[in-house]
């Protein structure tokens, strides 16, 4: 596998990480239709865990089956898979070294209560990540909640034995808690934060979702004002994101979020694109549809991208 100029160029971001960390991170890059391009599509199986089988899975049954997930990552080109633990276990023979594997090693709940501060459960290892023959690990904090430096601990350990092994470190930053209206949690500012500490984190790949042009914070506000920063369209909102990732050195992806037409993904990949955006992580939007509807529209996510 030769590398492309673009792929090395990823890589040497990342100055601190081993041979083998940086194999795992070329693996992902380099797989599917985009491989090679530096731009990322990455199928994320995780909502089973997170909101329940019914609401996941019942507008398209077929999805109930794990191996479903691993056929429609591979089918469709793209550069992983992420999923939990049983997720994975449940096609890890069959499927075995054909698509780069994230683990997903924190996984919240909807049955805990309102009141319950925002946080999520450890519910795998570095070592299952590993004996799965994983390309990374995947990790969610919550900026913003009560329970974030539990969660920044938590990650702080498992990334670094995962570097250690070789693997790399995906961190979904979600910001959320009781500091923050429902749209703070995807105001500009705060997006920017919560992708930027990621970074700090260590991560390799860190996932956001696509920030509106709402400012939270009042001294935030102050800045934004006065340096002018461009924050009206999307494009512009992701450019800054980028920025804030170590000056566009860090990859960044984007959430697909909840179930959306064919024309609103689309157009919101675009803004993804035109602003500098890595790529999408898209779950419910493509495994929520039939099969057939679902290749198709991440044929066309895989295409908008390629087009950049």
């Amino acid at each position: 596998m030769a590398l492309t100029r673009k792929v090395k160029e990823i890589l040497s971001w990342y100055e601190a990480d081993q041979p083998g960390t940086k194999a795992n991170l070329a693996r992902m890059l380099m797989t599917g239709k985009l491989g090679g391009s530096g731009k990322m599509v990455i199928l994320p199986v995780d909502q089973g865990f997170e909101h329940g089988p019914a609401r996941s899975f019942a507008a398209n049954p077929a999805a109930y089956d794990p191996h479903y997930h691993f056929k429609l990552a591979i089918d469709s080109g793209l550069n992983a898979y992420a999923a939990p633990l049983g997720m994975l276990e449940a096609g890890a023979d069959t499927f075995a070294g054909a698509i780069p594997l994230i683990l997903k090693v924190n996984s919240n709940n909807s049955l805990v209560g309102n009141n319950v501060q925002p946080d999520q459960a450890v519910t795998s290892t570095v070592k299952d990540a590993l004996r799965l023959g994983c390309a990374a690990i995947g990790f969610t904090i919550y900026p913003g909640s009560d329970k974030a430096y539990d969660q920044i601990e938590e990650i702080r350990e498992m990334a670094s034995e995962a570097k250690s092994l070789g693997m790399a470190v995906v961190i979904w930053s979600y910001p959320r808690g009781a500091g923050l209206s429902k749209e703070g949690e995807t105001a500009m500012d705060v997006t920017a934060y919560a992708a930027h500490m990621a970074a700090m984190l260590g991560a390799h790949i860190i996932k956001v979702k696509p920030p509106t042009a709402h400012v939270e914070q009042a001294e935030a506000k102050k800045v934004y004002e006065k340096e002018a920063i461009k924050i009206d369209t999307l494009a512009d909102r992701i450019a800054h994101i980028k920025q804030t990732t170590f000056g566009g050195k860090r990859l960044v992806i984007f959430s697909g979020g909840g179930a959306k037409g064919n024309a609103e993904v689309l157009e919101e990949v675009r803004q993804i694109a035109a602003g500098g955006g890595d790529g999408s992580i898209m779950g419910r939007n493509a495994f929520q549809r039939p099969k057939d509807e679902a290749l198709q529209l991440l044929a066309d996510i895989v295409g908008i991208y390629k087009a950049r």
